[in-house]
């Protein structure tokens, strides 16, 4: 809780205050770091035809399933930082006349962007969209009136079975220019291989079946604060999909969090102990100095992807001068929105 102490009447008021930009001054938090995980999971979805238990003897189609079945896998897993506002790193800064810090930008979370300056906010991840699924065909469409009359399912499957090879036939005599009715130029000859193809995979699917797959979208943010080993991200069942963590119904996807140390750590000494319990900060703007982490991502001992992300909570933070925003010249500080570090700072000298 960000508390900012002031003087009324020989008493000292504690009040909470809310980020934000008032003349009087801004109430800000600085970044931190977080990990948006997303992780694609692909459907498939098979229902067998209704001549399956023919497919064998009539098409030579080997281990064709009899029973409908759904089946999920992981496409792909990729990961990005972004920044969010770290409400234990909660500071005050008042505009007076020495300084020069009126012009305050804060995120909508609170969290610092820019002092004297404009910062462009990061640009939000695009919307998953997923593929068009094909249209379904009725592969009844393509029997003819001799199958249609046949008064078994057997008959039907054999009758059918002939229908398919007379279109095999039909398009080999067509590539090789040897049919009785030959297309005038290329482009009939592709929409007449592309009629007959259709065709045959829609009566073929009667034999073989229907296999579907749709691919969806799952979004899984993670706030790494300290080092985790082999911490359960999701789990994913082939036959349910994507379940809760706890669900053992699926394999578990360990997510783990390396500090790398790529920071020195600083020696508080009680001048900064004391300063850190006073939030309000006249004399200077603090930002962090992030540090590195790594972050493997596994499924049981098999990685999925390892990813050495800057993260702001990794590091410490520093009190930029006050000095640097005085009346004799004018700071810009942009700060990086993903770790709270300083991306640019810049002088400008009076004219």
């Amino acid at each position: 809780m960000c508390m900012l102490a002031s003087m009324a009447s020989a008493q000292t008021q504690i009040s909470k205050y809310q980020p934000g930009v008032t003349p009087e001054g801004a109430v800000y938090f600085l970044p931190k770091t977080a990990l948006r995980v997303v992780v694609q999971v692909e459907k498939t979805t098979y229902t067998p035809g209704d001549f399956a238990k023919y497919a064998e003897r009539y098409l030579r189609l080997m281990d064709v399933a009899q029973e409908a079945s759904v089946s999920y896998r992981v496409n792909s897993v990729t990961m990005t930082p972004f920044g969010v506002a770290d409400t234990t790193k909660c500071f005050s800064v008042r505009f007076n006349a020495k300084n020069a810090t009126a012009n305050v930008q804060l995120a909508e979370d609170g969290a610092l962007m820019a002092i004297n300056a404009t910062a462009t906010a990061p640009a939000e991840p695009k919307a998953f969209v997923s593929a068009p699924k094909p249209r379904q065909v009725n592969p009844r469409q393509f029997m003819n009136e001799e199958i249609l009359a046949a008064g078994s399912t057997a008959k039907m499957a054999e009758l059918t079975a002939l229908e398919i090879y007379e279109i095999r036939d039909s398009k080999n005599q067509l590539v090789r220019g040897q049919a009785d009715f030959m297309p005038k130029d290329g482009e009939q000859l592709r929409i007449m291989l592309d009629q007959l193809s259709a065709q045959d995979q829609a009566l073929t699917s009667l034999f073989a079946g229907k296999t579907v797959r749709d691919t969806t979208e799952h979004v899984f943010v993670y706030y790494p604060d300290s080092e985790v080993n082999r911490q359960v991200l999701f789990r994913l069942s082939d036959k349910l999909g994507v379940v809760d963590a706890d669900d053992l119904s699926g394999a578990p996807y360990y997510i783990s969090v390396t500090d790398l140390h790529s920071v020195p750590a600083t020696v508080q000494t009680g001048d900064d102990k004391k300063k850190k319990k006073v939030l309000s900060v006249e004399d200077g703007i603090y930002v962090n100095v992030p540090g590195k982490i790594r972050v493997d991502i596994t499924r049981g001992n098999a990685p999925v992807g390892s990813y050495e992300v800057t993260a702001g909570q990794f590091g410490h933070t520093e009190l930029l001068s006050g000095e640097l925003f005085n009346k004799r010249f004018t700071t810009h500080l942009t700060l990086n929105p993903v770790t709270g570090g300083v991306a640019r700072l810049e002088a400008e000298q009076p004219k």
